[in-house]
C-alpha cells in the first residue's frame, strides 16, 4: 500500500503518519488515537481500526489478535430517549 494512502477518511490520516508514530514508539491504538484522533470520527474506527492494528502488529512483531483495539467509552452524560423523541418532533413542525 502506498504511504500516502488515507487510512482514516474521517480524520484524513495517512498510512505514513501512522507508521511514523509507530516508529516514534507509539505502539498502542489508544496512543495513536490520542495524537491523531483516528477512530474518533463518524465511523468510530470501523473503517481504519483494522488497518491501524495491522500496522502495529507488523511493526512490533505481534499477532494482530494480541493488539488491543481502542478503548470505547460511553457518553459522559446519559440522555433519555424521551428527550431525543421530543427534539425530533420539534423538527417535524
Amino acid at each position: 500500500m502506498d504511504e500516502n494512502t488515507i487510512i482514516c477518511r474521517c480524520s484524513d490520516i495517512t498510512l505514513k503518519e501512522v507508521r511514523d508514530l509507530i516508529s516514534e514508539g507509539y505502539v498502542t491504538y489508544d496512543e495513536i488515537k490520542r495524537i491523531t484522533r483516528i477512530g474518533m470520527g463518524p465511523c468510530q474506527g470501523k473503517t481504519c481500526g483494522q488497518l491501524v492494528m495491522r500496522e502495529i502488529a507488523s511493526a512490533t512483531g505481534q499477532n494482530i489478535k494480541d493488539v488491543k483495539f481502542m478503548t470505547n467509552r460511553p457518553p459522559v452524560v446519559g440522555v433519555k430517549l424521551g428527550l431525543i423523541a421530543e427534539e425530533g418532533k420539534k423538527d417535524e413542525k
